[in-house]
């Protein structure tokens, strides 16, 4: 059965690729878009709940503008949901991505220049010079040492996530303002150019390698519960998003263990190795 959150239809329209075509539905090929604002909600539904969270210059592709609201599916893992049309602008290839936790768009190549807006580590920009220790782009200018070409990969993704220890935590969140568990995961893994689905469940499912029961864990393994998942940073250590520090925090994997499950979240379900 297809996962809705990864299948691109609606009760009006479904994508052209699609095997099965919803009754009633009108096959899309779709146009490329993509994100035009700092962060942009992606909704179960116009006005419904979110779901995840899409970052400027992100792909997408839009198989349906109706009534300010845009239906679309995100390149990066395929996640569909529902965009306000507002927050799209034209495709458009991107040169560099943001890889410093946060940076600010400035309105000139000056640090004193009116700040424009905040992105968040994994924004992807398209340049069009270097101008003085800035990467101009058609928002502004982003400091040169907060970005890397998009062809530049990071190599840990624990150093990743650290990047984001501290970050409050937020349902759906995948930006340094608000970040959830399995949001945390995927920003790292995509990072290092490693592909990783939006959810916990969907990551248990995609990632790795599982590992018996009594492995001992590993940098960069991750321990999966029942709608959770951090990453392994060090012995006898993880990092991982959660509604109990309300926070991207360090804990000792025993501790973290026994409160999730006091908590009624039960125990580790899987330990796979990416």
């Amino acid at each position: 059965m297809n996962d809705p959150r990864t299948t691109p239809t609606n009760a009006r329209v479904a994508a052209a690729h699609l095997a099965h075509c919803p009754e009633g539905a009108v096959r899309m090929t779709g146009t490329a878009r993509r994100i035009r604002h700092p962060v942009a909600d992606l909704l179960r539904a116009p006005h419904g709940p979110r779901d995840r969270q899409l970052l400027l210059g992100e792909a997408v592709t839009v198989y349906e503008d109706r009534d300010g609201w845009s239906f679309v599916q995100a390149e990066r893992d395929g996640y569909v949901g529902y965009v306000l049309a507002e927050v799209l602008g034209p495709a458009e290839a991107a040169t560099h991505r943001v890889a410093a936790p946060a940076t600010h768009v400035y309105s000139r190549a000056d640090i004193k220049s009116r700040d424009r807006m905040t992105l968040s580590l994994g924004s992807r920009l398209t340049g069009r010079a270097e101008t003085g220790g800035f990467l101009e782009t058609g928002d502004g200018f982003v400091p040169m040492v907060h970005v890397a070409p998009v062809t530049e990969l990071a190599g840990d993704p624990v150093a990743v996530a650290e990047l984001f220890l501290g970050t409050p935590y937020l349902w759906g969140g995948n930006s340094r303002s608000g970040i959830d568990c399995s949001g945390l995961v995927q920003a790292a893994l995509l990072a290092c150019g490693l592909p990783c689905p939006g959810d916990s469940d969907q990551q248990q499912e995609a990632l790795g390698r599982a590992l018996p029961g009594a492995s001992p864990a590993r940098r960069g393994d991750l321990l999966f519960w029942a709608g959770h998942v951090a990453l392994v940073s060090g012995p006898g250590e993880l990092i991982h998003a959660n509604a109990f520090h309300m926070a991207v925090c360090r804990e000792p994997i025993a501790q973290a263990i026994a409160r999730i499950a006091r908590q009624g979240g039960g125990p580790v379900i899987a330990h796979k190795r990416p």
